[in-house]
């Protein structure tokens, strides 16, 4: 009954031959290992081969970090051979730089030599440039003492004052011919008149007054600056009518004053003159 179960259950009852043969397995990889080692498990054997691994790791990283880890003479004579090859780069660029520089200068010499000769009597000194070469200190050039001779040509040229006289003559002749132009452009310009428009009543003495007289009387008066407009009769009462005139005047020239008296002149027709209406125009 019991053999019955056991068959049919799954048992796994060949696992040691399993084991032995992982042992043997890692054995062979890693070499032969003491006696007490053959009862280790397989989970061992595969921790100490990673730290094996690790440690191999590490070796290598600390062999290959560069001259700057490397230590004793064979390393400081690596790093030294290093630093003389970049000395002599630098000092290869340096070189081609200052060629550079000395080229330059000598174009700018040639350029203001060409502009001194071109112009000698606006001719300035400049203090000579001396050549530089790499690796070599210049000395400053020694100060020429000027002399008197030479004081007196520098103070006898004046290289602005001719200019700067010439600018204020062009400056003042544009300000007067400027004004010259608006002045004749202001009297060219007609002047605003100022006129105003006035409604006059003209009042006769009765009924019998001949109307068509009266504004022919009124009209006749012509004055510098007047202009008569229209006109018309407007009933007063008990028959009367008075003349309501229209008349455009220059104020410098007329006065209502002025327009009454001339009016009032006529006294068989005319009895009063009020001003109805005063507008300016």
């Amino acid at each position: 009954m019991a053999t019955n179960f056991l068959v049919h259950e799954k048992i796994w009852f060949d696992k040691f031959k399993y084991d032995d043969a992982e042992r043997k397995f890692y054995e062979q990889m890693n070499g032969p290992v003491a006696a007490g080692s053959h009862q280790e498990n397989g989970a061992s054997v595969i921790l100490r081969d990673i730290a094996r691994a690790r440690e191999n790791i590490q070796k290598s990283l600390a062999g290959s970090s560069g001259p700057g880890a490397s230590s004793g003479p064979a390393g400081d004579h690596s790093e030294l051979i290093v630093r003389i090859a970049n000395l002599e780069v630098e000092n290869q660029n340096l070189r081609g730089v200052v060629q550079d520089l000395q080229q330059a200068v000598s174009k700018l010499e040639a350029r203001l030599s060409t502009l001194e000769k071109s112009s000698p009597t606006h001719r300035a000194t400049a203090p000579q440039t001396q050549h530089v070469s790499p690796m070599r200190q210049v000395e400053p050039p020694t100060k020429k003492a000027a002399t008197p001779a030479e004081d007196d040509e520098d103070n006898d040229i004046d290289l602005f004052g001719s200019d700067e006289e010439e600018e204020d003559k062009e400056a003042a002749r544009l300000r007067e011919e400027r004004l010259r132009q608006y002045a004749e452009k202001k009297a060219k310009k007609p002047s605003l008149v100022a006129k105003s428009s006035i409604l006059l009543d003209v009042k006769p003495w009765d009924d019998e007054t001949d109307m068509a007289q009266l504004e022919a009387c009124v009209r006749s008066v012509q004055l510098d600056g007047l202009v008569w407009g229209g006109s018309k009769l407007v009933p007063v009462g008990y028959g009367i009518r008075k003349l309501q005139i229209q008349c455009v005047v220059e104020d410098d020239k007329v006065g209502t004053d002025l327009l009454e008296e001339e009016i009032t002149k006529f006294e068989e027709h005319v009895q009063s003159v009020d001003i109805a209406a005063f507008n300016k125009i």
